[in-house]
């Protein structure tokens, strides 16, 4: 390290030690800012687990740790990868013990409006209620914890010198912040940040970049808004959902549809492990019944369905939906799902010429939000491709990013304001850490 390095750092030092001491020490970070795309409200938030930073930086280091599992190899992110629009790309999701799910994973993209949780869950109405659920269910296995004693799992973050920061300064009221029920808050609290808004059909529709579309795609969004496909009544608004609830809505609104999937004994029949709502309500109307899900970045989270049993877009397209209700002529699931008597009356089908079947896809395809899927706010903090110092992930270091690590190996700062600034993870900043924030200031991330 050459001397210029050492008294430039020995400088940062002393300049933030300064503004440290001259301000209180210990306030409290700011409160936490919505960065929401246009024409999105804000989301709603149980009242006893406010967002903060500090929660919402605890929460991404949980969901990408694979000691939330029993068996400690999988986390939350091997069934919601960020590339996949928080998907897996499986027709059944696989738990930790190896097991399949009778569902496929159901996307992250803009949980935080959900009104249910799950495709077919009516009494699953928050996410730290839904969270739970993977956690530890034993039917099927996801997570795999139902069997593992409380104190054991908590033992494992407790014991780590990063999460000892991170939970005591999410939780700065509790004396002992290493609960079940304060992991679950700031996973949760992580998991609402995960909106996507900035595809190209937004940044046309906000009058943004009036290239954003071709018009091929704008074709197909005139078709996807008619009455003669249908599609908007259950994928409309800003999430293109029609069950969603957020900050100052009073009722929300929850929906569930049989989109004529299934029928298999020719009376509207689902498998016996995917009935929908069914299994709750027992009510023969509900049979089949599902929660529509987003579109946004449906490019990305083939295969298609609750039980991921149709492979293309489509075939989403055109087999399905454009036939009223799909065909399925042999196998113990063989059956005419458009002559299902509890199919959405939506479902009536259309006839699409080929350019206008790729004018739909078109459209479809133009609500893949790439910012989302690379937003690095949104990726693994453990995977160790992050600068030293670089507090807002932008790929460069800055004066005022120096100054708040600094800030941190004070404890003038909680750890969440900059938890790049940590990358031996043992919960401090170490002057060896100051020095190679400074020299990725100077050098340049990557040098």
């Amino acid at each position: 390290m050459s001397s210029g390095f050492q008294r430039m750092a020995c400088a940062l030092v002393g300049v933030a030690a300064f503004l440290v001491c001259s301000a209180e020490r210990g306030a409290a970070a700011g409160a936490y800012q919505w960065n929401l795309p246009v024409g999105f409200p804000q989301p709603s938030v149980p009242d006893d687990n406010p967002m903060s930073n500090e929660k919402v930086a605890l929460g991404r280091f949980i969901f990408y740790d694979t000691r939330l599992s029993g068996n400690e190899t999988y986390a939350c992110a091997s069934c919601h990868k960020q590339e996949l629009a928080f998907t897996d790309g499986y027709e059944h999701a696989i738990g930790s013990t190896g097991q399949l799910h009778p569902r496929s994973s159901m996307s992250l993209t803009n949980v935080a409006y959900n009104a249910t949780f799950a495709w077919a869950n009516p009494l699953l109405v928050t996410l730290e209620k839904q969270a739970l659920v993977p956690m530890f269910g034993d039917n099927p296995v996801e997570l795999g914890l139902g069997s593992m004693d409380q104190a054991t799992l908590l033992e494992r973050f407790s014991a780590d010198a990063r999460y000892q920061r991170l939970f005591a300064e999410a939780y700065p009221d509790d004396a002992a912040p290493f609960t079940l029920d304060n992991l679950v808050k700031a996973l949760t609290s992580f998991v609402r940040t995960l909106i996507s808004g900035n595809a190209p059909y937004d940044r046309y529709i906000n009058g943004l970049d009036d290239n954003a579309i071709s018009r091929s795609a704008y074709d197909g969004g005139r078709l996807f808004f008619s009455e003669r496909l249908e599609c908007f009544h259950c994928h409309g608004g800003y999430n293109f959902v029609d069950s969603e609830t957020h900050d100052g809505k009073l009722t929300p609104e929850i929906q569930f549809h049989n989109n004529g999937l299934y029928n298999i004994d020719g009376h509207g029949a689902y498998p016996p492990d995917n009935t929908g709502i069914f299994f709750f309500t027992q009510t023969p109307q509900d049979m089949g019944s599902f929660k529509a899900p987003t579109l946004r970045n449906i490019e990305l989270t083939a295969p298609y369905m609750h039980d991921g049993s149709i492979a293309t877009l489509e075939g989403v397209l055109v087999d399905h939906y454009g036939r009223g209700g799909r065909l399925i002529t042999d196998g113990p699931y063989a059956g005419d799902g458009s002559t299902n008597p509890f199919k959405s009356g939506f479902i009536r089908g259309f006839t699409l010429t080929d350019q206008e079947k790729e004018d739909v896809l078109n459209f479809l395809k133009s609500l893949t939000d790439t910012d989302f899927i690379t937003n690095p706010h949104f990726s693994d903090p453990f995977a160790g491709t992050f600068c030293t110092g670089d507090c807002d992930l932008d790929g460069t270091v800055t004066v005022n990013e120096l100054i708040t690590a600094v800030d941190i190996s004070l404890e003038g700062a909680p750890l969440a304001a900059c938890v790049t600034g940590d990358p031996s993870g043992d919960g401090a900043v170490a002057i060896n850490e100051l020095i190679a924030a400074v020299e990725a200031a100077l050098k340049g991330c990557g040098s």
